[in-house]
């Protein structure tokens, strides 16, 4: 079909916002003669985002010029329709190749598995440093170096293609920057990304870095059961796969690797450039990696398709159920037909059998559906000893019931069997003070341990709308290791997985209701039950759960009245997902929950000539601590004894932060004894 200035000849591929054509020039002089034409879905066409995000590709990839890189020939608008014209690589994508070599048992060797990265990383090298007309740099971030994004061609080129998502920093792109929504794919996100902090060009080093892994393994770097397990993977950098096949590897490539895939950027080779020279030592030989690598594309480039597979494998199966059908209707022919037929079969809805269950207490609770007795039993109100009846299958103690017994916290993970381990280290009032106390006692020990709080005693409805048999006290256990959260369970139904991304807009009530009537498919877990169910993206759930866990601390600082208590030495229980957060920044923000607004200002408006000087002999875990930049940009205001109206103009100058803001992080640094104010 004739589209703008081209013939559109076949559909190459189709994604989640625009489809691929391989197309060439109406113009029978134009070169080249085959290309690629790339345009937006038709239900993205009137969406502005969708066209946002093109034309930025467009802008972005048009700004790159290398050898490694996909070019642009051009781009316009046909009618109402943007599209984009760019070179076509003959061959094939890496991710087709590793499928390939993988499926015939076929190992790329490491010395063009380093000339392939090391070409990546030139094409990475000029994205990163592109620079916009006027000479500023742009802070290209390509945010999708992915095996099917790294195009190979039958000579042996290596190209980077699809500016899709790439970010740039500078200001004349942040304005059309479209969605801030991370969307490359997850296997080959940095750890940064995957927590949802700040990221840089470093991030596409690691990507590189895993793409690697990927082609020396013949196997992805990072893996697991399911896409939450992956990203808790990436998170802790677990790069298990890696270390078990360091023997296999050519001496001193698992050290630049490792280095590359640090979880800290700091950690990591600063450049593309920096890890193309560490890499260089294993690619000694890059014509000759060219050809092998070339050998390899011709290989899958004349091999038959997916497509053509799977259209050859349908016409199988057809002709098969073609002939099951035959035989079937020749049996059924030369069977002796029934005097009178079946009684007919009704089907209807399907009513899952409810549960109900007898506390220790003796108090009757149900008819319940699964997911409300497993919410029941996360939120506390069931436990161990207590007798239910599980969907008609008779009484039980419910630890004797396995689809139930592993949603009960371990033996050693209650309050009320943790007086037999010993005195509390820490006991106290619940109340800010207290709070910022007990975890900057945390993180300048690194302690492993438990915090309990206790809240006052509150009539509360249990799993959507059931009132509790007695009313119970609001309960938190929060669990540290090394000086980290690491997890915490609460006996308030609202802050369930579920219920807290409905609150916050996540999902809506009807997909909640909706994920709850079929949770247990899923073994009662609520985020891969979403996940399954295409509600939420996984990256999302991956975040929600961390800012639920962030929360429910946070929340404690609300708190009227309660009671807190330490455990030092107490190992916590195993969960699946461990936040693993830094507590000072959940610190800063539990004091503005305590103290919103303009209230910190009012508190220290009589004191704003007193002098802040630095506290001499503190603490020295503390004042190594990694603390939020708020609390850093108050420290350096302060190294010299100043008054405190000076402090808060250094900090708030340029309106980055208001002086209520400044003043909480001077109070926790009073509380970690870095400053005094006299």
């Amino acid at each position: 079909m004739r589209f703008g200035p081209y013939w559109l000849d076949a559909r190459l591929a189709v994604g989640g916002t625009a489809e691929v054509y391989v197309a060439r020039p109406i113009d029978a002089k134009a070169t080249p003669r085959k290309l690629i034409v790339k345009r937006l879905l038709p239900h993205f066409v009137t969406d502005p985002e969708g066209r946002t995000m093109f034309e930025r590709e467009a802008a972005l990839h048009a700004a790159v010029k290398h050898e490694n890189v996909v070019e642009v020939y051009g781009s316009g608008v046909e009618g109402d329709e943007p599209w984009l014209a760019m070179e076509l690589v003959d061959g094939c994508d890496l991710y087709r190749l590793l499928r390939r070599t993988t499926g015939h048992g076929r190992k790329i060797p490491a010395s063009v598995a380093a000339y392939l990265a090391r070409q990546v990383l030139g094409a990475l090298e000029s994205v990163h440093s592109a620079r916009d007309p006027a000479g500023q740099p742009m802070g290209i971030v390509h945010r999708d170096v992915t095996p099917s994004n790294i195009y190979l061609s039958v000579d042996g080129r290596v190209k980077l293609g699809d500016f899709g998502i790439a970010r740039s920093a500078s200001r004349a792109t942040l304005r059309s920057g479209g969605s801030a929504m991370l969307k490359g794919k997850f296997a080959y996100l940095a750890p940064e990304q995957v927590a949802g902090e700040a990221f840089d060009h470093r991030a596409d080093l690691f990507a590189v870095a895993v793409v690697l892994s990927e082609i020396l393994l013949g196997k992805p770097l990072f893996a697991g059961s399911g896409q939450l397990a992956v990203l808790l993977a990436i998170r802790d950098c677990r790069i298990d796969p890696l270390r078990e096949a360091r023997a296999s590897l050519p001496k001193g490539l698992f050290e630049v690797l490792e280095r590359a895939l640090a979880r800290e950027p700091a950690g990591r080779f600063e450049t593309a450039a920096a890890l193309s020279e560490a890499l260089a030592p294993f690619d000694r030989s890059p014509p000759t990696s060219k050809n092998e690598l070339s050998a390899l594309v011709r290989w899958v480039h004349m091999a038959p398709s997916t497509g053509q597979m799977i259209s050859v494998s349908a016409n199988v199966e057809q002709l098969k159920a073609a002939q099951a059908a035959a035989a079937a209707q020749a049996a059924q022919q030369a069977a002796p037909q029934p005097d009178e037929p079946d009684s007919e079969r009704v089907t209807g809805e399907y009513a899952p059998i409810p549960s109900h269950v007898v506390t220790q207490g003796g108090a009757k609770m149900g008819p319940w559906t699964f997911a409300r007795l497993v919410e029941a039993i996360a939120t506390g109100a069931v436990g161990r000893g207590d007798m239910v009846d599980y969907m008609g299958h008779g009484m039980k103690p419910i630890e004797e019931i396995e689809d139930l017994a592993r949603f009960l916290p371990p033996m050693t993970a209650t309050t009320n069997r943790l007086g037999s381990v010993g005195s509390p280290d820490f006991v106290d009032d619940v109340s800010t003070g207290a709070l910022v106390k007990v975890l900057l006692r945390v993180v300048a020990t690194e302690a492993t341990g438990v915090l309990f709080a206790e809240g006052p005693t509150e009539s509360r409805r249990m799993p959507r709308g059931e009132m509790l048999a007695t009313p119970e006290a609001g309960r938190k256990e929060l669990y540290f290791v090394g000086g980290k959260l690491h997890h915490v369970s609460s006996n308030n139904a609202s802050e369930l997985l579920g219920e807290y991304m409905a609150r916050r807009g996540m999902i809506s009530r009807d997909e909640l209701e909706f994920a709850l009537a079929v949770l247990p498919r899923y073994g009662g877990r609520m985020g891969d039950t979403l996940i399954a169910l295409g509600l939420v993206a996984s990256l999302d759930i991956f975040r929600a759960i961390r800012e639920q866990g962030r929360d429910r601390l946070v929340d404690l600082f609300t708190w009227p009245t309660g009671k807190l208590s330490f455990y030092g030495e107490q190992k916590p229980p195993h969960v699946e997902f461990p936040l693993e957060l830094d507590l000072l920044p959940l610190v800063l923000a539990g004091m503005e929950a305590a103290m919103p607004g303009d209230l910190p200002l009012e508190s220290w408006r009589s004191r704003l000539d007193a002098v802040v000087a630095p506290f001499v002999g503190g603490p020295v875990k503390l004042a190594g601590a990694i603390w939020p930049p708020l609390a850093k940009r108050v420290l350096e205001a302060t190294e010299e004894p100043k008054p405190l109206r000076d402090v808060l103009a250094a900090v708030t100058h340029g309106g980055t932060a208001t002086a209520s803001e400044a003043l909480r992080a001077v109070e926790i640094l009073v509380s970690a004894k870095l400053l005094t104010v006299g």
